[in-house]
């Protein structure tokens, strides 16, 4: 397992692989903004705007490899208003389904947890679809839960609504 930061250069080479890891997870049922139908190039059509946040400096992207594959992902967002400059918000861990029960999704998480120190940040924040997988993670690694927002996002693939947790973690 490899992880690495991405430059916005670096992240152009990546930009199919990026939409073929968020195209598996959401037809796998994730909740993470999109539902079906969901076609590869809006994926890839994602990602280049998250490239632009890239450029631009406000997000930072670590990616995952095994065996030199991107296989998952995480987005630190990093708040810019004057009075949030302490803070970042975790966003878009993705780990291909076919490359779960790794620990990647762990390993991308302390990676954005120590760019989220390097530039000075004291706070993340995330949210997650309530009982899912992704926060028994997050607990585990430290977070801890703000409150519930009920029927707040779209099922993915079923057209129900579902609650959201939202999470926070202090950085040392």
């Amino acid at each position: 397992m490899q992880i690495e930061q991405l430059t916005p250069e670096a992240m152009a080479a990546e930009i199919e692989a990026l939409a073929d890891v968020l195209h598996a997870c959401v037809l796998d049922g994730a909740s993470i903004g999109f539902v079906l139908p969901f076609a590869p190039a809006e994926a890839a059509g994602f990602w280049r705007k998250v490239q632009a946040e890239v450029a631009d400096g406000g997000t930072r992207i670590c990616v995952a490899r095994l065996e030199g594959r991107l296989v998952g992902c995480v987005l630190l967002q990093l708040a810019a208003k004057p009075n949030q400059r302490h803070r970042a918000d975790i966003a878009k861990l993705l780990v291909h389904p076919a490359a779960r029960r790794r620990g990647l999704g762990r390993a991308l998480m302390q990676a954005a947890e120590a760019c989220a120190r390097l530039e000075g940040r004291t706070l993340l924040n995330l949210d997650t679809r309530t009982g899912d997988p992704s926060e028994a993670l997050y607990r585990s690694l430290g977070f801890e839960l703000m409150g519930i927002a009920p029927a707040y996002a779209r099922h993915p693939v079923a057209d129900v609504l579902e609650d959201c947790s939202f999470m926070f973690k202090r950085l040392a």
